[in-house]
């Protein structure tokens, strides 16, 4: 008669916890900070995959691991989030809330799958002043962490945290903070443990700008990015929506996360992996 294999509850939980973390340290890291005009994202990414989204008008989304994971994860937020704001007022959709959802989703997953998920995500609100924004990690395991002020996600986030706790300022302009968040990409991932330069096609930035009403969310790249990269000045391009006539409320933008969502959604094509 053979034997049946058994493994101890703590055992099973630090194979999942081992095999999650192995996931995730096989991607590239990302880094989130404050810094004087909102909260900047940025994440080292080859692909047009992306792993920074707008979740909701002052609310952005980060993540690492995964690709198909993630961004399952994103796009159940920006539902959750329209929803709300829907049915009840946009002011009432806020990033603790959305944190608390991913939480309680990635620890049920965690929990009762065969499969843990391989991501660890940020959910960031911009508030008022630097003071007032708020930086939330979310594990694979569901654990939520509320960060003070800057956090990297990966593998490699120890050392670059390390990196960015030295030299880290609220009160730091936009090319300030980028070239905080690039030297502290760049410090990890070199041979023999060198130091690399990150240029703009091997980055992936987005801001939450204080200063903007309604969806504050912006992604910088092209020229804009490479400008910002060589110490020049913040010139936010026109995007789409901003030359059209006000909206019809001060707090109800005619657009939001899922319906830009679902006019730049590709079709038919797979969603590979990040």
């Amino acid at each position: 008669m053979a034997m049946q294999f058994y493994a101890s509850p703590e055992q099973v939980q630090r194979d999942r916890s081992e095999y999650a973390r192995k996931g995730i340290a096989r991607g590239r890291s990302a880094v989130v900070l404050t810094y004087e005009g909102g909260i900047l994202l940025v994440a080292e990414n080859l692909t047009t995959l992306r792993k920074i989204s707008e979740l909701y008008d002052r609310i952005g989304f980060a993540a690492v691991g995964r690709y198909n994971e993630f961004e399952s994860l994103r796009r159940a937020g920006v539902r959750m989030a329209d929803l709300n704001g829907l049915a009840y007022d946009r002011r009432d959709v806020t990033g603790r809330a959305l944190a608390n959802a991913y939480t309680q989703t990635l620890g049920a997953i965690f929990s009762e799958t065969q499969k843990p998920y391989e991501v660890e995500i940020c959910v960031a609100q911009v508030g008022a002043s630097p003071e007032a924004d708020e930086l939330y990690r979310i594990t694979y395991d569901g654990s939520v962490m509320d960060e003070p002020g800057f956090m990297a996600m990966g593998g490699s986030a120890e050392a670059i945290s390390t990196v960015l706790k030295e030299r880290h300022d609220v009160t730091a302009d936009l090319p300030t903070a980028l070239a905080l968040a690039v030297k502290g990409l760049g410090s990890v991932g070199g041979e023999n443990g060198a130091t690399r330069d990150l240029g703009a096609a091997q980055l992936e930035v987005a801001v939450l700008d204080r200063h903007r009403r309604g969806r504050t969310f912006r992604r910088i790249s092209g020229a804009a990015l490479e400008s910002l990269l060589g110490g020049g000045k913040d010139q936010p391009e026109p995007e789409r929506g901003d030359a059209t006539g006000p909206a019809p409320a001060d707090d109800k933008p005619t657009v939001s996360a899922a319906s830009a969502d679902l006019e730049g959604a590709p079709e038919d094509k797979d969603s590979g992996k990040s």
